[in-house]
């Protein structure tokens, strides 16, 4: 299995932030004809991500082109199981896309609206936002 990581980030650790407000970028499908956009906002793994493309991928058979807009490029931390307070922060985990309500995850070309439909149905139940289909 082959997460999406990324090659460099400026900061090994990053502070975990707030989400608030709705998506600027990425809010229209742009590349595909369908695509599959968020209804809330969470922080999705690269795990959630390749689970969701490999279901996409298994219902195509193959057939058509997909296209996946967000990226995880946030590092999060974790500390050891049973380890005391204090003693800095843990050691990078896995990796975060932030997606904010409104946010076009994942675009498909070449199938049919059916098709398409009953894919990214299947992807939403991967990732932990609510979602919806949406076409161009």
């Amino acid at each position: 299995m082959t997460l999406l990581n990324p090659r460099k980030v400026k900061h090994r650790k990053w502070q975990r932030g707030r989400q608030r407000g709705l998506a600027v970028r990425k809010t229209r499908v742009a590349f595909g004809s369908y695509g599959l956009k968020a209804l809330t906002g969470s922080l999705v793994t690269a795990r959630q991500l390749e689970a969701a493309r490999r279901a996409i991928i298994r219902f195509v058979q193959r057939g058509g082109k997909t296209w996946i807009r967000i990226f995880p490029d946030k590092p999060m931390t974790l500390k050891g199981s049973e380890v005391r307070m204090g003693g800095g922060k843990g050691a990078v985990d896995h990796y975060v896309a932030v997606v904010k309500p409104g946010t076009v995850m994942i675009e498909i070309d070449g199938v049919t609206e059916a098709v398409a439909r009953e894919a990214f149905r299947l992807a939403g139940h991967k990732l932990p936002v609510r979602t919806s289909f949406i076409e161009k």
